[in-house]
C-alpha cells in the first residue's frame, strides 16, 4: 500500500506521450494518470493540494505551490487550468428581471457572458465576502469580494440576497 509523501522533492512529475501526468515516487515507482486536487479551491487555491492516482489514492501532498520547482509547478498549474472552470464575476452589467428565473449579463475574468439564474437559492454565501452563483447549466461563477464590485453591481446583487 502506498503512503502519501509529504516532501514535494521526494517525487518527480512529467507528462507521458498521451499528455497525462506521471508521478515517479522516491522508490522509482511510476504512477500514471495523476490528478492534482485542491483542498480549498476558492478560499486558498495555492495551499493544500493532493496529487492522487487514477483510483483516487493520495500519492503526494503539497502544502503550497511555492514548494515546487518551477517545471513541476508549471505542470500542476497547467493541469488544474485544464480541469477547473470557474469564471470570476467582475461586474454585473444587467439582469432581465428582479424575479427568478432571470437572465444575467456579467463581465468575468473569461469575458462577457449571459446566464440564467433559476432561483435565489443558487447564490451561495462562502467565507465572507465571497459568493458562488450557479447558473441553470450548473456552471459556477465566483464573486470573490462582493464589496469590491462597483455600485451598480452591488445594487443588483443586493436585490437577490
Amino acid at each position: 500500500m502506498n503512503t502519501p509523501m509529504n516532501a514535494p522533492q521526494s517525487f518527480t512529475l512529467q507528462r507521458n506521450s498521451f499528455g497525462r501526468l506521471v508521478l515517479t515516487d522516491a522508490a522509482g515507482v511510476a504512477h500514471d494518470n495523476v490528478i492534482p486536487v485542491r483542498a480549498f479551491p476558492i478560499t486558498s487555491p495555492d495551499r493544500g493540494m493532493s496529487l492522487v492516482s487514477s483510483d483516487g489514492h493520495e500519492l503526494a501532498w503539497i502544502d503550497t505551490l511555492d514548494q515546487l520547482d518551477a517545471p513541476t509547478r508549471a505542470l500542476v498549474e497547467q493541469e488544474l487550468a485544464s480541469r477547473e472552470f470557474m469564471p470570476e464575476i467582475q461586474r454585473i452589467v444587467s439582469v432581465s428581471t428582479f424575479a427568478t428565473p432571470s437572465d444575467w449579463t456579467v463581465q468575468t475574468t473569461r469575458g462577457t457572458t449571459t446566464f440564467t439564474l433559476k432561483g435565489e437559492e443558487d447564490i451561495r454565501r462562502l467565507a465572507a465576502p465571497a459568493l458562488l452563483i450557479a447558473d441553470s447549466h450548473g456552471i459556477q461563477f465566483l464573486i470573490r469580494d462582493q464589496k469590491a464590485l462597483d455600485k451598480h453591481s452591488r445594487k443588483i446583487l443586493d436585490r437577490f440576497l
